[in-house]
């Protein structure tokens, strides 16, 4: 690909908006107050700054960590004692370094956006310098011999010499020629301000900046992690949460940029508007702490709170009540196209099978079978990362494929998420395979989640925005749980 001056937004970006989100920070603003008191939110986001640091080295390949000394590393802090030696292919002291100043510089971010700055390119090689602070070299190709050897790493400048990286299949990828840098980076910077200007929303413009900022890649190496910075930057001045990319998302997110490269950005803003989704999800699950009263005065003031709480009380009864007739809309688009499908693979396999017995089971609101499949269902919201909260609203559908000693079921849960009930639902799905034992008893097996994230939502959504988001939603489940189904024939 010839390097090409950086342009600006695509003509049709207003396209690219997600409908999921808007939605989902309404009920997060109204709650944002209430959980930035808990002590159980402010754990959860040094936990995600943490996470954000250890994943952003190891998706530019920096080190390699395991994946349970990963875990600890999140939920204990960045320590060095916490680190087997054969846990990473790096010295342990040189990855510590590496992750510290990455975590440093998501908590500068925050510094910046609290000093109400402006972004400007002094501070984009700020991140370098404190992103780079304990690396001293990089790899760099001699275009002479083809080989590969190691060179001093400049920090915080920009790059002096072409680092146009050799694809797998023989072919150079430009960036922007170093005599060029400063002029596009100027480019860039001003047209992100009109972009402020013009409020466009937080995905659209943290995927454009992050894509526009790796096609002039600057820096003769860690244009990645400040790429990913900067997308942060523009989320976190939204008061939404900073962007968490892992390993495990490496293989689409290279695709989305490539995409981008050729001028489709929308892979690459559905990757970042998905990564914001599931943080809100997880931050709105978190359990309510409750605060003592310390003084007197806390009396009187919790009694004139209480006069408010009722008044919200009855605003509250009619979101949930708002959520839960959109839940009862998507229940009956859900049973009945699962009802469809039943009756499309008893006429395929009619002719073929002789004991085949394949059907629905539905239990709507108020049924007294509701308490029913809570095993799978919280098994799925432990995988998905979040709580699954039973207790105020369930409903569930399954599809029952009886053929011959095969048994699959794919099954549907409505439900509320978080401990507390404040009108946002999530739908989830998930496929196993049930064995009836000699004793007459029945087990299940082989628990698989058909989708990455639960389908959310609340009483601020449009009903036709989420019936079509929800019709697409379902026809991606079905196909993963039929090909679950064929992989047990």
């Amino acid at each position: 690909m010839m390097w090409a001056p950086i342009e600006d937004l695509p003509s049709n970006w207003w396209d690219l908006a997600s409908t999921e989100l808007p939605p989902l920070v309404t009920v997060w603003n109204e709650q944002a107050d209430r959980l930035r008191q808990s002590g159980e939110f402010q754990s959860f986001s040094e936990k995600l700054r943490r996470e954000i640091a250890i994943e952003t080295g190891i998706i530019e390949r920096l080190y390699t960590i395991d994946r349970g000394i990963t875990r600890l590393l999140i939920e204990q802090g960045i320590n060095e004692a916490l680190i087997p030696g054969d846990a990473t292919d790096r010295p342990v002291r040189q990855v510590v370094s590496l992750i510290k100043d990455q975590e440093a510089a998501i908590e500068g971010l925050f510094d910046f956006v609290g000093g109400q700055r402006t972004l400007s390119t002094s501070y984009v090689k700020q991140l370098h310098q404190l992103l780079t602070q304990s690396q001293d070299s990089t790899e760099a190709l001699d275009p002479l011999t083809g080989k590969i050897f190691r060179v001093s790493l400049i920090k915080g400048d920009w790059k002096r010499q072409p680092n146009n990286p050799l694809r797998q299949n023989g072919t150079i990828h430009e960036y922007c020629p170093p005599e060029q840098v400063a002029s596009e980076m100027d480019a860039l910077i001003a047209l992100h301000h009109r972009h402020r200007d013009q409020h466009i929303p937080p995905e659209i413009e943290s995927a454009w900046l992050h894509h526009r900022f790796t096609q002039i890649h600057p820096f003769q190496d860690g244009n990645g992690r400040v790429a990913r910075c900067l997308a942060s930057l523009v989320f976190i001045q939204a008061n939404w949460f900073p962007l968490v990319l892992t390993r495990d998302d490496r293989a689409v997110y290279i695709e989305a940029l490539e995409t981008a490269d050729q001028g489709n950005l929308s892979a690459l803003v559905n990757l970042f508007a998905k990564s914001q989704k599931q943080a809100f999800l997880r931050s709105l699950g978190l359990s309510e702490q409750v605060l003592s009263e310390s003084r007197r005065t806390q009396v009187i003031i919790s009694s004139i709170a209480d006069k408010f709480k009722q008044n919200q009380a009855a605003s509250l009864q009619e979101r949930c009540k708002r959520v839960e007739n959109f839940a009862a809309t998507l229940f009956d688009i859900a049973s009945g196209r699962l009802t469809d499908v039943a009756e499309e693979i008893k006429l395929s396999v009619q002719n073929f099978v002789n004991d085949a017995a394949i059907f629905t089971v539905l239990a709507p609101a108020g049924d007294s079978r509701s308490y029913y499949h809570r095993y799978q269902v919280v098994k799925i919201a432990q995988d998905l990362k979040y709580f699954a909260n039973l207790r105020n609203y369930h409903t569930w559908i399954q599809l029952v494929i009886n053929v011959e000693t095969s048994s699959t079921i794919i099954l549907l849960s409505f439900h509320a998420l978080g401990h507390e009930y404040r009108g946002l639902l999530v739908c989830t799905a998930c496929a196993y395979h049930r064995d009836n034992t000699e004793e007459g008893e029945s087990n299940i097996n082989e628990i698989e989640k058909l989708t990455d994230s639960p389908f959310q939502f609340s009483y601020a959504d449009e009903q036709e925005n989420l019936v079509e988001r929800f019709r697409k939603w379902l026809e991606d489940v079905i196909l993963t749980g039929l090909e679950y189904w064929n992989k047990s024939i």
